[in-house]
């Protein structure tokens, strides 16, 4: 018989850097899992992924058991890294922070497309180019 699931939780998380420390440790807590034993696990599957920070979809069960699953790492981040920027401009329209390439774009949509919706690599650089503009970066 399948486990009873009780809650889910979504975390974004540095990857390989996970500590007990708030706010990972008391979201942790309040969802009834072991603080310890799920940052030992989650450094071990992300250490080679150290640098970024990674969403992780979490599913707690009756037991106290839990199953966890790393997502990756957000668009904004991977945005953010390839334009070699530190954050995104406040006023996307009259101030840029950075400039992609469409090589780039591409790229980042490649990452991506297991966590998009898009059917082919080009609608995908359309979401990228999107998010992209939102932040004040400019594609050329």
């Amino acid at each position: 018989m399948a486990k009873k699931l009780i809650k889910k939780v979504k975390l974004m998380v540095p990857a390989g850097k996970a500590t007990p420390a708030p706010p990972l440790g008391p979201t942790l807590g309040q969802a009834g899992v072991n603080i310890g034993d799920f940052v030992n696990k989650f450094n071990a599957a992300t250490k080679d992924m150290v640098g970024t920070t990674v969403r992780v979809a979490l599913s707690v069960y009756e037991d106290r058991s839990y199953d966890f699953v790393v997502k990756g790492a957000p668009m904004s981040e991977l945005i953010k890294k390839t334009a070699g920027i530190e954050k995104g401009s406040g006023k996307n329209i009259t101030s840029k922070a950075g400039k992609l390439t469409k090589a780039q774009v591409k790229q980042i949509a490649e990452q991506k497309m297991a966590d998009l919706t898009a059917n082919d690599i080009e609608a995908a650089m359309k979401i990228v180019e999107g998010q992209a503009r939102s932040m004040g970066v400019e594609i050329v």
